[in-house]
């Protein structure tokens, strides 16, 4: 069994993926000073015996350490703790209640310009996209079934149309975060109660002016649609 002198006892809470939980338990031994910016991780096959999980868990943790700027990895040398950890990486708090304000305002700022782009910007095929993925929520609301992958596609098209590669990929980034603040929609109350159909109302204000090519509307659609989610967050409702 392997033993390093600094990294922290295994424990990994089987109510989280192992992967996740191994990658938590390093960062926080990273952050902790158990290893210094340009140190060597132990190696995986190390990880193994000291963590006992196996081989694709340990991939999995130091692929999401990466992924969260805390390790840089080097072809055939291993993983070596990053200059500036866990500096490199964007990431959105809990959707507690304090932090969901914040989570709103950036969906705001975000999506208001995505859907002035697009409405300027927009191709045919942009236009289809939107609207397939807008159907596709009506669909839903009308079979009283969760929308929660449409109201997605729905603002991930918003983004391809915008023509801005960067505001796409920032946006497909943070879809996984957003899309916690959208799911509370598409609860069987919100659908039973109509809020999910006035949420579908502004989906569709901001359709109409994306296709229009109103930039205005479209921003001002887009930026209601949010603040309104927003209030009926504030109220302990799904938006």
């Amino acid at each position: 069994m392997y033993h390093h002198p600094d990294l922290p006892h295994p424990h990994l809470p089987r109510s989280q993926g192992l992967g996740d939980g191994l990658a938590r338990q390093l960062a926080e031994w990273i952050s902790g000073g158990g290893a210094g910016p340009g140190e060597r991780l132990p190696t995986e096959k190390q990880l193994v015996e000291r963590f006992g999980v196996s081989r694709a868990v340990v991939r999995e943790a130091i692929a999401r350490l990466k992924a969260d700027g805390f390790v840089e990895t080097r072809q055939g040398a291993g993983a070596f703790v990053a200059a500036r950890p866990g500096q490199g990486s964007f990431k959105l708090g809990s959707m507690a209640d304090d932090d969901l304000n914040h989570v709103f305002d950036l969906r705001a700022a975000v999506e208001a310009k995505a859907a002035e782009l697009a409405a300027r910007r927009r191709l045919p095929e942009d236009i289809a996209a939107i609207r397939a993925a807008y159907q596709a929520m009506q669909q839903a609301l009308q079979s009283g079934q969760a929308g929660a992958e449409a109201d997605d596609a729905f603002h991930a098209a918003i983004a391809v149309a915008s023509g801005n590669p960067h505001l796409g990929r920032f946006l497909d980034y943070l879809a996984g975060q957003f899309s916690a603040s959208r799911a509370l929609t598409w609860s069987a109350d919100a659908i039973a109660d109509g809020r999910a159909a006035a949420s579908q109302a502004e989906h569709a204000a901001i359709l109409l002016a994306i296709e229009a090519g109103d930039t205005a509307a479209a921003a001002i659609a887009a930026t209601r649609h949010v603040e309104n989610a927003t209030r009926r967050a504030k109220e302990n409702t799904p938006c």
